[in-house]
Protein backbone atom coordinates (compact mmCIF):
# COMPACT_ATOMS: atom_id res chain seq x y z
CA UNK A 1 0.00 0.00 0.00
CA UNK A 2 1.59 3.24 -1.00
CA UNK A 3 2.12 6.01 1.60
CA UNK A 4 0.90 9.49 1.19
CA UNK A 5 3.67 11.61 1.29
CA UNK A 6 2.08 14.61 3.92
CA UNK A 7 4.76 17.69 2.80
CA UNK A 8 7.02 18.94 5.83
CA UNK A 9 6.55 15.69 7.66
CA UNK A 10 8.62 12.70 8.13
CA UNK A 11 6.83 9.78 7.86
CA UNK A 12 7.98 7.06 10.45
CA UNK A 13 7.42 3.61 9.06
CA UNK A 14 9.52 0.06 8.81
CA UNK A 15 12.31 2.15 6.57
CA UNK A 16 12.71 4.59 9.43
CA UNK A 17 11.84 2.00 12.53
CA UNK A 18 15.19 0.16 10.82
CA UNK A 19 17.27 3.49 10.61
CA UNK A 20 16.70 4.56 13.92
CA UNK A 21 16.91 1.75 15.89
CA UNK A 22 19.73 2.57 17.89
CA UNK A 23 18.49 6.16 18.37
CA UNK A 24 15.50 5.20 19.59
CA UNK A 25 17.05 2.48 21.57
CA UNK A 26 19.07 5.16 23.60
CA UNK A 27 15.96 7.44 24.43
CA UNK A 28 14.30 4.37 25.60
CA UNK A 29 16.81 3.78 28.14
CA UNK A 30 16.13 7.47 29.60
CA UNK A 31 12.91 5.63 31.20
CA UNK A 32 15.97 4.92 33.69
CA UNK A 33 16.82 7.87 36.52
CA UNK A 34 20.53 6.41 36.06
CA UNK A 35 20.75 6.20 32.59
CA UNK A 36 19.80 9.72 32.53
CA UNK A 37 22.41 10.80 34.43
CA UNK A 38 25.14 8.61 32.59
CA UNK A 39 23.99 9.87 29.12
CA UNK A 40 24.46 13.87 31.11
CA UNK A 41 27.78 12.81 32.69
CA UNK A 42 29.41 11.60 29.02
CA UNK A 43 26.97 12.09 26.16
CA UNK A 44 29.77 11.01 23.40
CA UNK A 45 30.14 7.78 25.37
CA UNK A 46 26.61 7.39 25.65
CA UNK A 47 25.56 7.34 22.26
CA UNK A 48 28.97 5.40 21.36
CA UNK A 49 27.31 2.48 23.77
CA UNK A 50 24.20 2.34 21.62
CA UNK A 51 26.28 2.86 17.98
CA UNK A 52 24.39 6.13 16.64
CA UNK A 53 25.64 6.79 13.63
CA UNK A 54 27.26 10.34 12.89
CA UNK A 55 23.41 11.19 11.74
CA UNK A 56 22.05 10.77 14.59
CA UNK A 57 24.99 11.70 16.98
CA UNK A 58 25.05 15.24 15.49
CA UNK A 59 21.25 15.69 16.12
CA UNK A 60 21.97 14.99 19.17
CA UNK A 61 24.62 17.36 19.92
CA UNK A 62 22.40 19.77 18.57
CA UNK A 63 19.45 19.36 19.68
CA UNK A 64 17.33 19.25 16.81
CA UNK A 65 14.14 17.13 16.69
CA UNK A 66 13.70 17.98 12.86
CA UNK A 67 17.30 16.38 12.49
CA UNK A 68 16.16 13.83 15.23
CA UNK A 69 13.30 12.55 13.27
CA UNK A 70 14.87 12.58 9.98
CA UNK A 71 17.43 10.20 11.54
CA UNK A 72 14.79 7.61 12.49
CA UNK A 73 13.86 9.46 15.74
CA UNK A 74 9.96 8.09 16.93
CA UNK A 75 8.37 11.33 18.62
CA UNK A 76 7.60 9.09 21.73
CA UNK A 77 11.19 8.13 21.98
CA UNK A 78 12.48 11.42 21.60
CA UNK A 79 10.46 12.94 24.46
CA UNK A 80 12.40 10.75 26.82
CA UNK A 81 15.65 12.25 25.33
CA UNK A 82 13.78 16.12 25.55
CA UNK A 83 12.48 15.39 29.22
CA UNK A 84 15.93 15.42 30.02
CA UNK A 85 16.29 19.19 29.68
CA UNK A 86 12.98 20.08 31.02
CA UNK A 87 11.14 19.88 27.38
CA UNK A 88 7.72 18.22 27.05
CA UNK A 89 5.87 16.96 24.04
CA UNK A 90 4.58 20.80 23.52
CA UNK A 91 8.38 21.97 23.10
CA UNK A 92 8.93 19.15 20.49
CA UNK A 93 5.82 20.92 18.04
CA UNK A 94 6.66 24.40 18.89
CA UNK A 95 10.28 23.16 17.25
CA UNK A 96 8.53 20.65 14.28
CA UNK A 97 6.40 23.43 13.14
CA UNK A 98 8.97 26.99 13.80
CA UNK A 99 6.97 28.60 16.29
CA UNK A 100 7.31 29.56 20.03
CA UNK A 101 5.90 27.34 22.22
CA UNK A 102 3.06 29.88 23.50
CA UNK A 103 2.32 29.89 19.40
CA UNK A 104 2.14 26.51 19.37
CA UNK A 105 -0.16 25.94 22.29
CA UNK A 106 -2.60 28.82 20.66
CA UNK A 107 -2.84 26.78 17.65
CA UNK A 108 -3.56 23.48 19.84
CA UNK A 109 -6.54 25.41 22.07
CA UNK A 110 -7.52 26.78 18.66
CA UNK A 111 -8.12 23.31 17.17
CA UNK A 112 -9.73 22.60 20.48
CA UNK A 113 -7.13 20.02 21.12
Amino acid sequence: MAQADIPGTTLFDGVQARKGYALNKMCFSFNSADARAEFQRDEEAYMRQFGLNAEQAEAIRQRNVLALLAAGGNAYYLAKFAGIFGLDMQDIGAQQTGVSKAEFQARLLAAGA
